[in-house]
């Protein structure tokens, strides 16, 4: 069987990450037997200048992109049909926010092998309960959902532990041409751009392992 490495580069409130993600497990769901792939959770900041009290998400989007309401609206039914098709839910999500103790966690997270598991909780949290992945009181309940410990969590969001791993990460990212999320980087060198349908990741996967 085929071993692939995956660095899945995303932020939390990227809602084309959430469909990305679950879309490339649906994929290698499809694979198995053939291809075996370790996925790691990898920091990306959408909005690393956001203030901690966050900003209303239609007034983000139009300061950031421009556009009208429908258009934001039409947007979001295209990510709620395809959210549904791989199993994700969307619920209302009315503001957006700092998302960089998030990323530690997950730095923390991913050392103790549960970074993926923490990361499928934080997007589920947010886009689809619209809960606040900067407050460290969600932080630690989100965590400890998922089996982590809530009294070294706590510990971790009060320091500033991880802190420069996850900046050191980000830029690293960055160089590498990472400007836009979510990116599947398969082996450390082929890139899949985006939130695909589970179709196009299974197909690249398929390639990318028949390469030998």
């Amino acid at each position: 069987m085929k071993q692939l490495r995956i660095d899945f580069v995303s932020d939390v409130v990227c809602p084309w990450c959430a469909v990305g993600l679950a879309a490339l497990e649906s994929a290698l769901e499809r694979l198995a037997g053939e291809v075996e792939a370790t996925i790691h959770v990898q920091p990306f900041e959408l909005n690393p200048d956001m203030a901690a009290e966050g900003e209303a998400i239609d007034e983000h989007l139009q300061r950031k992109y421009g556009g009208a309401p429908e258009q934001f609206a039409a947007v979001r039914r295209t990510l709620a049909e395809r959210g549904a098709a791989v199993g994700f839910s969307f619920g209302e999500r009315t503001r957006i926010w700092n998302t960089f103790d998030a990323h530690r966690l997950l730095h923390g997270a991913s050392l103790q092998g549960r970074g993926l598991e923490l990361k499928r909780a934080l997007l589920a949290a947010y886009h689809g309960e619209g809960r606040n992945p900067g407050d460290h009181a969600e932080l630690v309940r989100i965590a400890t959902s998922v089996g982590l410990d809530a009294a070294w969590a706590a510990a971790l969001l009060a320091s500033d532990e991880h802190a420069e791993a996850v900046r050191a990460e980000e830029q690293r990212w960055l160089a590498l041409g990472i400007h836009s999320v979510p990116a599947v980087v398969v082996n450390e060198r082929h890139l899949i751009s985006g939130g695909q349908p589970p179709e196009v990741f299974e197909q690249a996967l398929r390639e990318i392992a028949a390469e030998g």
